[in-house]
């Protein structure tokens, strides 16, 4: 059977409907109009209340579907060009069927078709839109053949390379069995409705905001592998796929019926830039911030504060957690042209700008793992400028940690999640009420780091004595472009790893030492390990102004020499706790060691952990004389085997910038398997250390063994590398 599509829409209008507020920034995300009814073509319809694919599904009755076709240049040439340098055809046939895994021909689907008075092809469900992945929309265009799942959830289709992709290595991949467990979800054949049954629309309709060019030379079979190659979006389908394989008895929601969360958010890419002329395609490393944005207008001022919230309820009898998020942040780029030519394009260059997701439902798996395919908004800057720039991102699989929470009235006090993002920053022109597309500025690849903290619940505000008196473990990951340091020093990555105490004024002792790699004018690459910081600095609670008055919500200053006011820049940064202190997190900005993320917990009473499975996920930053290199730890795997021994698996992404030529390598997906000796500092501190080679991951765990957090440190083939991961314990 056929689920009409009126289920979906319900549960879709209760999901955003139940998404909760986190202040100005959540609702203010989630209140966007949709405004593109009518509209074919996406180059023409830019706007930050979409996603990356626009929706073309006005006019059509509920059972019904859009199609729309686009092929590789090569193939029409003269056909509309549209988005990712692909163009819209009118297809030659259009046939609609059930499929299995070997992607065969089962037997047909009972449709009625029609033709909208622009030339579109309407397909009308007798028994509703399918929510199943084994009925595919098949068209043709002479002799190029593309397939998409009948399952789109903006039931606007697009039949092009990826959905072809997405049938080939998505719906293929399964064993005939797990086609059949999707299909019992589905169709509620046991009698219990599971959330995942809407996976698959979710995933047909989020693949088309991907941003990767297709080249205009390309064949279909071409297009493909370049997707296949592309490690990040093949690791996106993977993992959906998966995802749908879960079952009633996995899906969860948290305890509370809402939840609101103080976000930290680092983001630290290397792409390439095509905005100026002179050095168009050289290789860029940026870094994004998470920041607070002072909003003032006749009425007073106000504040959007990053910020995570989640919802629970019950729809249908699912259990449903839904989540949503809106984090301001500033950034900084470093251009590194061919001839080593550097360009800082500081913070004060750009306009303060959002990463801000989609309103959606997520899986909580076991208590622990919160999962979700996550769509993100496109941003505008520069409005009324001489240049307009739009910022579009692609979508990400969520796999995030999450604590157990106290009770049954309050939601985990942290969220902790890190994941692969590309996307690009596109000039815009002024179309009539329209923005279009023009040319490419930026391809960008990052690493993203969100530390969601829980923020007091109901009347209760943060308490800074649960910080106080305490011995912390500390560690950190900043930048330097333009290092203050060194006149002569563009670029600098660094880590530090250490203890802070913490008095009962918020006087920070703190004893980190330090790994810095940095980069001299003639591209000369140097590690220094010897440095150590040791200054006293300050932290106190910040406290937010929200719509009910001002309140300490559990953000946090970090200074150096003296306090700053709850609406002044601190020296060092802004941050967030816990209610109760058990995790600190701060943004760095202009702080004395660069920009980037601090994280700090107690000290452990606990031994070290001796067995566990952890998924980690993190950034490394490499540079050599030659290339400038970010590795993902995207689907990574740390086994504790013993007290001596552990290992690590799985996949890493790579983006690899040659400065020789500019040349940017999009991400590239390796395996590792590597054996590691472990070793730990005892229960004084809670430190541990993993290494192989010249592989160093050093860090700390916390008290219950469900967290590690790491640095890295690497030597290889010339290339130095630090960086930062999160190890957080899988069931």
């Amino acid at each position: 059977m056929y689920w009409k599509l009126g289920l979906c829409l319900s549960l879709s209008t209760a999901l955003l409907a139940g998404c909760g507020s986190g202040e100005q920034a959540i609702s203010g995300a989630r209140s966007e109009p949709n405004d593109f009814a009518g509209v074919k073509n996406p180059v023409d319809d830019f706007s930050n209340s979409s996603t990356g694919d626009s929706t073309n599904n006005s006019d059509l009755a509920s059972n019904e579907v859009r199609i729309t076709m686009e092929v590789p240049g090569s193939v029409a040439p003269d056909g509309e060009l549209t988005r990712r340098q692909l163009r819209i055809v009118q297809p030659d046939t259009v046939s609609v069927y059930l499929t299995n895994t070997a992607l065969q021909k089962v037997s047909s689907v009972k449709t009625t078709t029609r033709l909208d008075p622009a030339g579109y092809t309407i397909i009308a469900f007798e028994n509703g839109q399918p929510l199943a992945p084994n009925v595919v929309i098949d068209a043709t265009y002479g002799n190029v053949r593309m397939r998409a799942l009948a399952a789109d959830s903006d039931r606007d289709i697009k039949v092009n390379p990826f959905s072809e992709y997405l049938v080939r290595y998505g719906l293929a991949s399964y064993t005939p069995g797990e086609l059949a467990s999707i299909l019992d979800c589905v169709d509620d054949a046991s009698g219990q409705l599971c959330l995942n049954k809407y996976v698959w629309s979710t995933l047909a309709d989020q693949i088309q905001d991907f941003e990767i060019d297709i080249p205009e030379t390309a064949t279909v079979q071409s297009a493909l592998d370049l997707l296949h190659q592309r490690g990040d979006f093949a690791h996106y389908v993977s993992a959906m796929a998966d995802y749908a394989l879960l079952d009633e008895a996995s899906s969860g929601k948290i305890s509370a019926s809402s939840a609101d969360y103080n976000s930290v958010f680092l983001g630290v890419g290397l792409g390439q830039s095509f905005a100026e002329p002179s050095i168009s395609g050289a290789g860029q490393w940026t870094v994004q911030t998470a920041q607070e944005e002072r909003l003032e207008d006749t009425a007073g001022v106000g504040y959007v504060y990053p910020a995570l919230t989640l919802t629970s309820f019950d729809a249908f009898n699912i259990r449903v957690t839904s989540l949503a998020t809106d984090i301001p942040y500033d950034r900084e780029l470093l251009l590194h042209a061919d001839a080593n030519q550097f360009f800082l394009r500081g913070s004060e260059y750009w306009e303060r700008n959002t990463h801000s997701s989609s309103p959606g439902a997520a899986t909580l798996k076991d208590d622990t793992r919160l999962l979700a395919g996550r769509s993100l908004y496109q941003s505008i800057t520069g409005r009324g400028s001489s240049r307009i720039t739009g910022w579009t991102r692609n979508p990400y699989y969520l796999d995030a940690f999450t604590s157990t929470p106290v009770d049954s009235t309050v939601g985990p006090d942290r969220v902790l999640a890190g994941y692969f993002d590309a996307g690009k920053a596109i000039e815009l022109e002024v179309n009539g009420d329209q923005l279009r597309r023009k040319q490419t500025l930026e391809k960008n690849y990052q690493s993203i780091f969100e530390l969601h903290l829980l923020r007091p619940t109901g009347s209760d505000t943060f308490d800074p004595t649960v910080i106080q008196n305490k011995d912390y473990n500390a560690l950190y990951l900043s930048t330097r472009f333009n290092d203050p340091n060194s006149t002569s020093t563009p670029l600098a990555f660094e880590s530090g790893l250490g203890t802070w105490s913490i008095d009962g004024s918020g006087n920070i002792t703190q004893d980190l030492q330090l790994s810095t790699v940095r980069q001299d004018n003639s591209g000369t690459v140097t590690r220094d390990a010897s440095g150590t910081l040791a200054s006293p600095w300050l932290v106190s609670s910040r406290t937010s102004r929200l719509s009910t008055g001002d309140k300490d919500i559990g953000r946090l200053n970090l200074d150096v020499n003296s306090r700053s006011g709850d609406f002044d820049q601190p020296e060092a940064g802004v941050g967030a706790s816990t209610p109760d202190g058990s995790l600190l997190a701060f943004n760095l900005d202009d702080s004395p060691v660069g920009d980037g993320l601090l994280i700090a917990a107690p000290q452990p009473s606990t031994a070290a952990p001796t067995s566990g499975r952890y998924r980690l996920q993190g950034v490394a930053l490499g540079l050599s004389s030659s290339t400038n290199h970010l590795r993902h730890f995207d689907n990574t795997v740390l086994t504790i085997q013993s007290n001596t021994v552990a290992s690590l698996q799985g996949d890493v992404l790579s983006v690899v910038n040659t400065i020789s030529g500019n040349q940017v390598v999009p991400p590239a997906s390796s395996s590792i398997d590597q054996t590691l000796a472990y070793t730990q500092s005892g229960a004084i501190n809670g430190q541990v250390s993993f290494t192989s080679g010249n592989l160093t991951l050093d860090g700390f765990y916390s008290d219950d063994h469900s967290q590690l957090f790491l640095r890295l440190r690497d030597t290889n083939s010339g290339e130095q590398a630090v960086g930062l991961v999160m190890a957080t314990r899988l069931p």
